[in-house]
Parts: structure tokens; sequence; C-alpha cells
């Protein structure tokens, strides 16, 4: 039985991951939330890897706007991290999964983003994360899997999907932005996909490097409104279309569709369509905690 530890689980994406684990009968898990494990710490991370076949990095510091006033501490958690982690793995030959963001990218393109597409981050988030990339890469070459996702959302959690839901419920007005288009993504979904790519890279199946892991398709934020507004019985046009407008907050790429072409290689599977995985999550949110 392969043994994981899971960085970060007391955030959305880790937590996910530690519930596929528990519910499989080839994993072991241990989750270890930032209160239990500071990645930033090189001899605490030198111990906690210690014994394990898999590590998933899911600690991140992900308040976008935040980061734009604090990068270092940003800096610390998205880029010193897991190069601290890297360096940790690559010693023991353990593969590393760190979970990376569409933000490392500068959003002008029309269309998506292949693996090797040059990047050009916007704002201190992106600045971060793509700096932990690099360190990953050049101290994990042989056992850094570096994973891309995008507009990652869970239903009991906060964000753009779980605000969306709120609104419907309540039969409210909302505006939201035409000119941004990504790819929703359901943070289970993910979390499945990861312990498939771990347990490929422990096969030798699927070689360290970077993957896009996001839901097939693309979308704007306001279709996407619009679709959970139908999905929860709402009238889609409560949501009014408009443009964004710079503000004091970090600024967001605008088109950051990601392309899937190192799955083929890999045998990896695609994740579904935005559309069904939307519905799919969203029928989570009527059942009961």
């Amino acid at each position: 039985m392969a043994r994981w530890l899971v960085t970060g689980a007391g955030g959305m994406l880790g937590g996910d991951v530690a519930a596929v684990l528990a519910a499989s009968r080839e994993h072991e898990g241990v989750a270890l939330p930032r209160t239990a494990l500071d990645i930033t710490d090189a001899e605490a991370v030198a111990s906690a890897v210690d014994g394990f076949d898999v590590v998933v990095n899911a600690a991140a510091y992900t308040a976008v706007d935040t980061a734009e006033r604090d990068e270092e501490a940003a800096h610390g958690v998205n880029a010193t991290g897991p190069g601290t982690l890297a360096g940790a793995c690559a010693r023991r030959g353990t593969p590393l999964l760190h979970v990376s963001t569409d933000h490392v990218f500068p959003g002008t393109s029309e269309a998506p983003h292949p693996e090797s597409a040059a990047t050009a981050p916007v704002n201190a988030y992106g600045r971060g994360k793509l700096a932990g990339e690099r360190l990953v890469r050049s101290r994990a070459p042989d056992s850094g899997y570096i994973v891309r996702t995008a507009w990652l959302y869970g239903i009991r959690s906060s964000g753009f999907v779980p605000t969306m839901l709120d609104a419907s419920r309540r039969h409210a007005a909302v505006d939201v932005v035409t000119d941004q288009v990504g790819q929703p993504t359901w943070s289970p979904a993910l979390a499945a996909w990861l312990v498939h790519l771990g347990k490929s890279a422990l096969a030798g199946r699927a070689s360290a490097g970077t993957y896009h892991a996001t839901a097939v398709g693309a979308v704007s934020r306001y279709e996407l409104a619009r679709e959970i507004f139908t999905l929860a019985g709402a009238a889609p046009g409560l949501v009014r279309p408009t443009t964004t407008v710079p503000t004091g907050a970090a600024p967001r790429p605008r088109y950051t569709v990601l392309a899937h072409t190192a799955h083929q290689a890999a045998g990896l599977p695609l994740l579904e369509h935005w559309r069904p995985m939307l519905k799919r999550a969203l029928s989570t949110a009527r059942r009961p905690v």
C-alpha cells in the first residue's frame, strides 16, 4: 500500500485529496495542515517527507489581492516552500505533485496555452507560483510534477461559484464580467485526477514535468454565472453583463484557457467538460452535509 503525504490539507484541495485517499483501499494518506507542517521550514519538511511514496503539495497562498500587498509572504508559501519540498523529495526519489495555476500566464493569448507556452504573470500571486514552478523543476527534475489548474471551486467554500449559487438562491441580480475566460474546475474532480497521476508516477507511466489539469472547454465568468443560475432554478436574466474595470485589486489575466497536450503522452485521462462537472458539483450542494 502506497503512503501519501498531503501538505496544505486544511485547504479546499488538500482536504479533497485527503478524502480521495481515505476512500481508497490502495493508499494510505497522511494529511498535514499548515499548522502541522510549515513547508518553508527545511528541517521540518525533511523529517515530514521521510517514509512516503508520494507527496502532494496543496499548500498555497491563494489570496490574490492580499498577495499584491504582501508579496514576500506569498512568495514564501508559493515559491520557497515548494522549492524546499522539491529538494527533500528529490533526495529520496519521491514523486512530488505540486499544484500551480493559470495565473503564470499573462492572459493575452486567444488560443489555449500548451504546457510549453511562454509565461508572464501579471500579479504577485502569479509571480510567486511561477517562481515555485522553477524551483521544483530545478531541484527535482526527475521527480517533480507541476500540475497547473484554473478557476478551482468547491461548493461549500468561498469563491465565485458558491457566491453565484448563493445569489441564485436569493434570486438576486448580479453584474458579472464577460471578458474573463477560463475553465471552472471542481476541486474533488481535480483531487481524484491528482491521485491518478500519482499512481501513474509510481508505476513509471507518467514522466516528471508540467501538466495541465482543468475541466475541458472554456467559458466566461458571465456565462458561467448564467449556467449556475439556470441549474439552480433561477432566472439567468438576473445575471447582467459587464466588463472588467481596473481597481486597486490585483490585475487578473483575461484569457487563461489551458491545453492538455501532456496528457496523451502519459496516458492520463482528461477531466470532464466544465458543464457536466458543474452540474455534478451543484448536485452535491443539495445533499445533507
